[in-house]
């Protein structure tokens, strides 16, 4: 979300609590669930910090899928993100992006059709210990409880990385994946320490 739109929501959450704190709001609307609605919604604003460059994925490019006339359009959004545990390796993901009003202020809840694919682009140098299943990659998909995780495992008998991508909530996740491999080959003839990742996995 974008310093923009934090500051829209803040202006109209604001304008209606004034200086009330996410307690006093729960409170001034009796526990009720507009008023635990309201109060997660101030906890963030009170809370939540802009993401650094070093965490964001680098977008690729974008292209509209649904034309909004007022309000920006649907996209399908590529991504690629370099694994940060895993030297030569880089995943690129596309993911759908709600437009509307509720899109560009990010507080629509994205779908979870979501493709991934890895592939090694250098050699490929493990920087420490791994455990099967951890996250290599994670982002918000809605205002509160949805995210989109990329996790890492390792097939130790053919020396492949293995890169699942998913989304979940707090209650309940959603089925839908994608899954990408990367074999773990030379890169180039000067390349012949060929790392094998059971060897580095917890």
């Amino acid at each position: 979300m974008t310093s923009v739109q934090l500051s829209l929501i803040a202006i109209a959450v604001r304008g209606r609590f004034k200086s009330k704190g996410p307690l006093q709001i729960l409170r001034s609307r009796n526990g009720s669930v507009r008023g635990l609605i309201l109060a997660l919604l101030a906890g963030l604003l009170w809370t939540v910090t802009p993401a650094s460059a070093g965490d964001e994925p680098d977008l690729i490019f974008r292209r509209s899928t649904v034309f909004k006339l007022i309000s920006p359009n649907d996209k399908l959004a590529t991504y690629g993100v370099d694994d940060p545990e895993v030297e030569g390796v880089a995943c690129h993901f596309t993911v759908p992006e709600k437009g509307g009003f509720t899109g560009w202020l990010g507080v629509a809840e994205q779908v979870s059709d979501i493709s991934l694919a890895c592939r090694q682009v250098g050699p490929i140098r493990f920087k420490g210990k791994l455990e099967q299943g951890d996250d290599m990659f994670r982002q918000r998909r809605s205002l509160f409880f949805k995210k989109m995780q990329i996790v890492r495992g390792c097939d130790a008998k053919r020396n492949v990385l293995v890169y699942m991508v998913y989304s979940d909530k707090l209650i309940e996740g959603s089925p839908k994946n994608s899954t990408s491999t990367v074999p773990i080959m030379p890169w180039g003839a000067a390349d012949t320490a060929i790392q094998k990742c059971g060897e580095f996995v917890q």
